[in-house]
């Protein structure tokens, strides 16, 4: 990470880490789906701790759980200290990505097929996110009064 990346505290400015989540999650959820995507929503970006100037950062994507049009991407970075060695876990996030087909429009995606105790965990694990996200989205419509997303 360069000098044009800080912040005014002299680390990596927390939008470029974003926006390299955003990129990483991109990636994996057009090798699962084959197709354009979007990003619908970044459900959580945790910041562990902060990336120095200099350090090498890592990004590790993985599509978690794929359902008809979207796809959840967990994102890991870890920074690497070029002179010592020394990596760490700096930040996770967790990113909705809908497929798009010619048009624009929404299209449907392959099934995710976990193969593991790990992916079938974080399978599980993204499939709760999402029950809270729209969990949360039809308890605020039902405050406002409205059936639907106004969108």
């Amino acid at each position: 990470m360069g000098i044009g990346d800080a912040n005014s505290g002299g680390f990596v400015h927390g939008g470029v880490v974003m926006r390299l989540c955003d990129e990483a999650a991109g990636i994996a959820a057009i090798r699962h789906s084959g197709c354009r995507v979007v990003t619908a929503a970044m459900d959580r970006m945790t910041f562990l701790s902060p990336v120095r100037i200099g350090e090498l950062l890592t990004c590790s994507a993985m599509v978690n759980a794929a359902w008809r049009t979207s796809m959840e991407v967990g994102v890991r970075l870890e920074a690497e200290s070029p002179w010592e060695g020394s990596k760490r876990h700096t930040s996770t996030a967790y990113l909705t990505m809908v497929a798009l087909d010619e048009h624009g429009e929404p299209t449907p995606v392959p099934p995710l097929e976990p193969q593991t105790d790990v992916e079938r965990r974080r399978q599980r694990e993204a499939e709760l996110r999402r029950s809270n996200r729209l969990a949360e989205r039809n308890e605020i419509l039902r405050q406002r009064g409205q059936t639907q997303d106004p969108r």
